[in-house]
């Protein structure tokens, strides 16, 4: 049971499979879980019984019923109802112990009780016109019509409250024993009504590795124009849980294939670039997927607490954007990507800006794209102290993150070169943690500061400081600590003949 909930209360006798596919029924263990959820949240049951009270209806509906089924209990509470959203807010008011109502006009009211975060809403259907990013909410009346506008049928369950009745109208307890993502009504239809869920359909196969049912794959084909209409906020919000799922190669692949890809993220089926028995090269493409999964394996090694990095992930996807406008032909059979690190790096930084993510994470994300070739310029593994110095100063707080990326492009099955390149890093490490202790690199700065510099030249705060600071951390990172009076010696070496120039 989550933490802060109260003692768990008996759940009622039976639940009733109501309207199932097929005459197919609740197994015994779908059935527990069911009275599980309600065992372990009795304030499901107390918030039907305040509504039904009030003359309303009330029902457990979507991913609780869907998560619920497959033995996933949340503190994520979702209820549908035909009490508007002002009804809604007073019949909360006083049971929860807070309220917000800020998606109040998408029907939408959320309550905290007991650590549990309940959101309930209207029964509404969303519609988008077809230039416009914005749908437009209507509320319904009956359930019946809630759940045929939900996005897949494995959604479109629900446990009506406080009698604790299965509603399963679409036969979504079939589709969630086959593991298969179907659409209540016609696919085209639900896309044409809302075009987001094409890539709910992609973030739904990988955060279950379910499969997408053919018909839908097929709308999807043939509708991916329509993606177009949706904000750019709320497709990124999608490709967020995807890359933060389980599955994420099982999305994506889902996204290239019915050219949704091409609409929100072109870069990567841009990276099928075409090879021929002349030209042999890398498959891009399925090099980077694999990156990406052998990324997400090592996010519980070093500073990493094992959940999903959402930096990484990105760095992973984006690392080789760069190479299809650096691809060169050379001579003799060859293939060149020429600084495609730098070129990928510009790449990231615009598509993640069109995406509207934050300027941090954008900045993180096309500064490992930027460094995630830099381990192999210094060639065998013959590391300066200079050399790991200026490594670490420029990776900066990214550095952990840049030892995964690293790590996982290496993608060969040349079990000898792959065997190679690990002793090769596991040396870089070797030395990082070696300088770390000696230096404090996490902290790398000049021996004299800015105060220090301005009372030795005699000069007052200007460009000629920053000069000076910046000479001083070069000769920092070149030779390690100096200390004060060797520094000192150096900088107005330095000094005087910047002032002979």
């Amino acid at each position: 049971m989550p933490p802060g909930l109260p003692a768990s209360e008996p759940a009622p006798a039976s639940v009733v499979a109501d309207s199932v596919a097929d005459g197919a029924a609740l197994s015994v263990q779908q059935e527990e879980r069911v009275r599980e959820i309600l065992r372990a949240y009795p304030v499901a049951v107390q918030l039907g019984e305040r509504f039904q009270a009030a003359g309303h209806t009330l029902a457990l509906v979507g991913g609780s019923v869907r998560d619920a089924l497959l033995g996933r209990l949340g503190n994520d509470l979702d209820f549908t109802t035909d009490a508007r959203p002002q009804e809604i807010l007073k019949l909360v008011k006083g049971w929860g112990e807070a309220v917000w109502d800020v998606g109040i006009a998408f029907g939408t009211v959320g309550v905290r009780k007991h650590d549990l975060q309940i959101e309930i809403t209207t029964y509404r259907s969303e519609l988008y016109d077809r230039n416009s990013r914005k749908p437009e909410v209507s509320f319904g009346d009956t359930m019946e019509e809630d759940l045929v506008r939900r996005d897949f049928t494995v959604n479109a369950m629900a446990v009506k409250l406080p009698e604790v009745e299965f509603v399963d109208p679409h036969h979504g307890l079939v589709d969630l024993a086959a593991g298969v993502l179907r659409t209540p009504g016609t696919p085209e239809a639900s896309f044409s009504d809302d075009p987001l869920r094409m890539l709910r359909a992609a973030r739904f196969a990988s955060q279950l590795d379910f499969e997408v049912a053919p018909e839908v794959v097929t709308a999807m084909t043939e509708m991916a124009d329509r993606i177009e209409i949706v904000s750019a906020e709320r497709v990124q919000g999608e490709l967020n849980k995807l890359l933060l799922s389980a599955h994420p190669r099982k999305g994506l692949t889902l996204l290239v294939d019915t050219g949704l890809a091409d609409r929100v993220l072109p870069e990567l089926p841009a990276l099928r670039l075409e090879r021929d028995e002349h030209h042999r090269h890398k498959d891009v493409y399925e090099h980077t997927l694999t990156v990406l999964e052998q990324a997400i394996g090592l996010e519980g090694t070093g500073e990493g607490d094992g959940k999903p990095d959402l930096t990484l992930r990105l760095a992973a996807l984006l690392h080789d954007i760069g190479k299809p406008r650096t691809r060169r032909f050379e001579q003799g059979g060859g293939v060149s990507f020429h600084h495609h690190e730098l070129v990928g790096a510009k790449m990231t930084k615009k598509r993640l800006r069109e995406l509207k993510y934050s300027n941090e994470l954008i900045a993180d994300v096309s500064r490992l794209v930027e460094l995630h070739l830099r381990f192999h310029g210094y060639g065998t593994g013959e590391w300066t102290d200079s050399a790991v110095r200026r490594y670490v100063r420029d990776a900066g707080p990214l550095l952990d993150r840049l030892h995964k990326l690293t790590r996982s492009d290496c993608t060969t099955r040349n079990k000898k070169k792959a065997a190679a390149l690990s002793r090769s890093y596991d040396g870089l490490e070797q030395r990082i943690g070696q300088l770390q202790e000696q230096e404090e690199l996490d902290a790398i700065r000049p021996d004299l500061n800015g105060d220090q510099i301005m009372a030795l030249l005699g000069i007052k705060p200007g460009r000629e400081v920053g000069e000076a600071y910046k000479f001083l951390l070069e000769l920092r990172l070149e030779h390690g600590p100096l200390g004060e009076e060797a520094a000192g010696e150096a900088l107005r070496q330095w000094w005087d003949e910047k002032r002979r120039d």
